[in-house]
């Protein structure tokens, strides 16, 4: 029997609906999972944004959030997960040209140094219905004495058939700031930086689905535990699993698209794949 995890967070409730075996590995194994570069781009644009909205308002300026970024790089740069992506000068550049427009594109939403912030990067740890629940909100704000949960997206805005997911986290959010604080926010958003705002309304109704939602995934989660059953949940995404290589049956789903020709070729799996089957050819040929 696997111990249940001691709290759920919305990323790694994702996970787990996502495909149990990698969120075994992850978050029960403990293997190690670099961070892509698009998230790295989104982590350092987080970290800058954070800065800029702890500036008094008047001076949240595009220089400022320059100046911050300047500052911010050499500690970022350290870091192991961006030392992994083994980038030469020129995908540097375009590494750094990448999370600098995230950060400008706040400007493109909205006017950062009209935005009544209460906190940054706050923790918030509670229980939800049965789930010992921890995440951490980007950014709190109030907007005409009510409290907005706003939160940073770097990535590309989803057709509205994909933003289930994205708006149960900002919802699960709310729940736990109204169950810490006792106050339920009125609106929360998901700011897509430099495409679009959004901004949903928080109803109890909404936030009750929320946890009906979590309460699910972590009655699934506390099964998987106790029968140490982690079943794969083979799709396209197989092809961008770290963990691959410990899967069978998501090898054997990436093997089955690039023969299909239905697996993305940008897919990190498709480039393993293509270097294996040169080898073996070469190997072929010069047998004949």
């Amino acid at each position: 029997m696997t111990d249940l995890p001691q709290y759920l967070s919305p990323s790694s409730a994702a996970a787990f609906e996502g495909c149990p075996r990698r969120w075994r590995f992850k978050y029960v194994d403990r293997l190690p999972e670099p961070s892509g570069q698009a998230a790295l781009v989104g982590s350092f644009a987080h970290r800058v944004l954070e800065l800029l909205c702890e500036l008094p308002n008047a001076d949240r300026t595009l220089d400022a959030a320059k100046r911050l970024a300047r500052d911010a790089w050499p500690e970022f740069e350290q870091d192991d997960d961006y030392a992994t992506l083994d980038l030469d000068d020129d995908a540097a550049r375009a590494f750094r040209w990448q999370a600098w427009l995230a950060v400008a594109g706040l400007w493109e939403l909205e006017d950062p140094a009209a935005v009544d912030v209460v906190s940054t990067e706050q923790k918030v740890q509670t229980d939800l219905g049965p789930v010992p629940f921890v995440g951490i909100v980007d950014r709190v704000d109030r907007r005409d004495g009510k409290l907005v949960v706003s939160d940073y997206k770097s990535g590309t805005l989803p057709g509205s058939r994909w933003r289930a997911d994205k708006i149960q986290q900002v919802m699960l959010y709310a729940a736990a700031l109204h169950s810490s604080t006792g106050e339920l926010p009125d609106r929360a958003r998901l700011l897509y930086l430099g495409q679009r705002i959004l901004d949903i309304r928080v109803t109890e109704r909404r936030v009750e689905d929320a946890i009906e939602h979590l309460s699910g995934t972590w009655r699934r989660i506390g099964e998987a535990c106790a029968d140490e059953a982690f079943e794969p949940r083979t799709t396209v995404l197989c092809g961008w699993c770290p963990f691959l290589d410990r899967c069978p049956d998501g090898r054997a789903e990436i093997e089955r698209r690039q023969r299909a020709g239905t697996l993305p070729a940008h897919a990190p799996a498709a480039i393993d794949l293509d270097i294996e089957v040169e080898v073996e050819v070469g190997t072929a040929a010069r047998v004949a």
